[in-house]
């Protein structure tokens, strides 16, 4: 883990954009309670934005509501399953009723459990599929509705994960995150005459409380995980989702950003621990 608080102080941290780069502006996160999406909306209000935070749990999104507010920033929390098409609607109907036209959507909302894929039970694979798939293409395209609707352009930015090589122990999250990848540079081409441009972030090992669910020996796994031996920052991963969302991307559209310190490159994430096999033959 990130031991210094600074890297994943939204407050403190240092950043490189200017302080009004999304003044005027609307954004909606999902996810927003917890993790990168707190921080993710936590940085953008920071930068001057109106943020829309929705997920399941409203206790949460309030508590992220309350931290912008102590520091005059603006957060809106509003509870809602992206999984279900008929409340990401009415949320999009909400915003467009009291804020207008969207700026940007960050589809940030997901999850996975470490487990060994021939455990799988069909209920488990349902459920992340639904969640990370499903529900961020609900989100997508209810958005891309919301922008043609107004004749307005728009952003989407899609938090995803490294999937070129894999990743053993969550192979339901890769297909899920998959998915998002293959529809987002489909959409891209189709919502380009509609002024929306639509890209995906890629995160490697990040220091979250996500990383709880992991078993001890995924742990013990997580300096071999990149060249960097280590995971990102908050700070690290929220920054490079701004720039997705900014004007110093527009001429970005269908891509995945990677910002894994390399481990796509070198490096072994065991999420449910490494089997016998794969242990380096003894000398």
């Amino acid at each position: 883990m990130n031991d210094d608080p600074m890297e994943n102080d939204v407050w403190a941290m240092p950043t490189v954009y200017r302080s009004d780069l999304f003044a005027g502006q609307t954004v909606l996160v999902t996810g927003g309670g917890t993790g990168i999406g707190r921080a993710t909306a936590l940085l953008m209000a920071r930068l001057g934005a109106r943020v829309i935070v929705c997920g399941r749990t409203l206790e949460k999104l309030e508590r992220v509501a309350e931290e912008a507010r102590a520091h005059g920033c603006e957060v809106l929390p509003m509870a809602v399953n992206i999984r279900e098409p008929e409340q990401v609607e009415a949320l999009f109907d909400a915003i467009a009723r009291e804020h207008g036209a969207l700026h940007a959507v960050v589809n940030n909302a997901g999850g996975q459990f470490p487990q060994h894929a021939i455990d799988f039970s069909a209920k488990g694979w349902r459920a992340v599929i639904d969640n990370n798939l499903n529900g961020t293409w609900f989100m997508m395209q209810a958005a891309a509705r919301h922008w043609q609707g107004r004749k307005a352009p728009g952003v989407i930015v899609n938090l995803v994960m490294v999937v070129d090589r894999g990743m053993p122990g969550i192979a339901h999250s890769v297909a899920s995150r998959s998915g998002v990848i293959g529809v987002s540079r489909t959409v891209a081409v189709e919502w380009a005459p509609l002024g929306i441009r639509v890209n995906c972030i890629a995160p490697g090992l990040t220091a979250t409380e996500g990383l709880a669910v992991y078993p001890p020996e995924a742990h013990r796994e997580f300096p071999r995980s990149n060249p960097l031996k280590r995971p990102g920052s908050l700070r690290e991963i929220a920054e490079a989702t701004v720039f997705l969302a900014s004007p110093a991307a527009s001429f970005m559209t269908g891509e995945v950003m990677t910002v894994d310190g390399g481990g796509q490159l070198w490096g072994e994430f065991w999420t449910a621990g490494r089997p016998a096999y794969f242990d380096p033959p003894t000398p």
